[in-house]
């Protein structure tokens, strides 16, 4: 699809599993295995998607996956799966290597959305798109360096720490534009400072939800991560963006969902609810 000067595409990568009832927090398990059914370990599948924004000068990805260079226990826990797509196989599909990416846009730094920012080259870890800059909040990175032990599993700093080090490392304060089509909004309540991401052009507008709606089944305001480390700053963020989703007819980009690419939402009785599904965009 196209939005303003990108043409947009929405690129698979590995898939993974964690535990349901951490994905869903306080709902039931009878509820949400009905369209997540948990494996033998109580986990359920999840994808990892990213977009890639390219224009006549740019190739711009948001969010990097799970990555690769993992260890077997890591790879085990997690239930990692690269068998049917992974980012690089996704960017050679487009006659693209890393090499021509020019930006990275992070929504956060936990690492299944950073993962892939950096790879493993004589054993030391180092970007992995050696002419991309890279974004992230300022704020986030600050508490990704020193979290709380409630999530600091989340943060590999092998993962992002390179990319500071190597100077590629941009650092944004708030709300703000990335041009013209690209805005960037902050929300608090997963983790600090974590960016969404919002295409605006013509008559469509793309939120890129991060892990405010990780999955379509996570529209439903209650439907919130025991991951989360402010629950109650999420509830609120998701009325905010979800009623401005209804009203403005936005489509939201759900990156853990590994059916649903998109959805447009309605208001009913009943709560906020999916309207539209795309699998594909």
């Amino acid at each position: 699809m196209k939005i303003g000067k990108y043409d947009v595409r929405f690129l698979p990568t590995a898939s993974f599993g964690l535990d349901g009832g951490a994905m869903f927090g306080i709902i039931p398990k009878v509820l949400w295995q009905k369209t997540n059914p948990p494996d033998d370990a109580n986990r359920i599948t999840l994808g990892t998607r990213c977009i890639l924004l390219q224009s006549d000068s740019k190739n711009i990805l948001v969010d990097t996956g799970i990555g690769d260079f993992w260890d077997e226990k890591f790879n085990k826990i997690y239930r990692i799966d690269k068998s049917e797509s992974y980012l690089e196989k996704s960017l050679k599909d487009l006659n693209l290597s890393a090499g021509d990416i020019t930006d990275v846009i992070l929504t956060h730094l936990h690492f299944d959305h950073t993962g892939g920012s950096t790879v493993l080259d004589n054993e030391k870890m180092i970007p992995a798109f050696p002419n991309a800059n890279y974004y992230v909040q300022k704020k986030h990175f600050e508490w990704a360096m020193n979290p709380s032990d409630r999530d600091k599993g989340s943060f590999i700093q092998n993962r992002f720490v390179p990319l500071h080090e190597n100077g590629v490392l941009n650092f944004i304060e708030g709300d703000s534009r990335f041009d013209d089509e690209i805005e960037l909004l902050v929300i608090n309540g997963h983790t600090f400072a974590q960016q969404m991401i919002k295409l605006s052009g013509g008559n469509e507008t793309l939120l890129f939800c991060g892990d405010l709606i990780p999955t379509a089944s996570h529209v439903p305001v209650p439907y919130v991560m025991g991951y989360d480390i402010q629950p109650l700053v999420t509830v609120e963020e998701k009325k905010k963006y979800l009623s401005l989703a209804v009203e403005e007819e936005w489509k939201l980009v759900f990156e853990h969902d590994p059916f649903v690419t998109a959805a447009t939402v309605t208001k009913t009785a009943k709560g906020f609810a999916v309207k539209e599904k795309f699998g594909k965009l």
